[in-house]
């Protein structure tokens, strides 16, 4: 297998990711979304992330998109402006060959080129050892499971909550 390339996404990917989400939500509990958005919604989301600033990246392997990430803002109050939440999601083909890692270690290094200062993972499922496993190779604490808070395939999930922080985390406080 070739290396997968990460890069900034594009508007042109967006058929790929959404066929990668709609899996996701069809067959997986790491989402918590029942019907699968279309491409329009998904452009409109996409949209939204890079007219907030925020980064989005694809993986490709030999020129296909295979996965991607992004991050965007945890809550929408002012004082969360330094805390994002991140999101992963792979082709099923290509989970455990490292590529969600490669995937989330970029978007860790552009959060914290930006400023960001704390990352916020909400997994779904705490049976989904893969994201938690990836998360905690990167970094990341676990902060609390909140328990059967979502019902999905006739049975209750968990999320699992976890963290990192970035830079400079919380050891300064940036100008207001």
């Amino acid at each position: 297998m070739s290396s997968p390339e990460i890069r900034p996404a594009k508007e042109a990917d967006l058929p790929f990711i959404t066929a990668i989400y709609e899996h996701a939500v069809l067959h997986g509990t790491a989402t918590f979304e029942l019907a699968p958005p279309d491409l329009a919604e998904m452009t409109r989301r996409y949209n939204a992330l890079m007219d907030g600033g925020f980064p989005y990246f694809a993986a490709t392997l030999d020129g296909r998109v295979v996965g991607y990430a992004y991050a965007g803002a945890y809550r929408p109050r002012p004082a969360y402006r330094f805390t994002v939440e991140n999101s992963i999601y792979l082709e099923p083909a290509t989970h455990r060959r490292g590529i969600g890692r490669q995937l989330l270690q970029r978007l860790i290094l552009e959060c914290e080129a930006r400023g960001y200062r704390q990352m916020i993972a909400v997994i779904g499922d705490s049976a989904n050892a893969g994201s938690i496993g990836v998360h905690t190779r990167c970094g990341f604490k676990l902060i609390g499971t909140h328990p059967n808070v979502g019902l999905k395939f006739g049975r209750w999930l968990d999320t699992v909550m976890m963290q990192r922080a970035l830079g400079e985390g919380a050891t300064t406080v940036p100008a207001e």
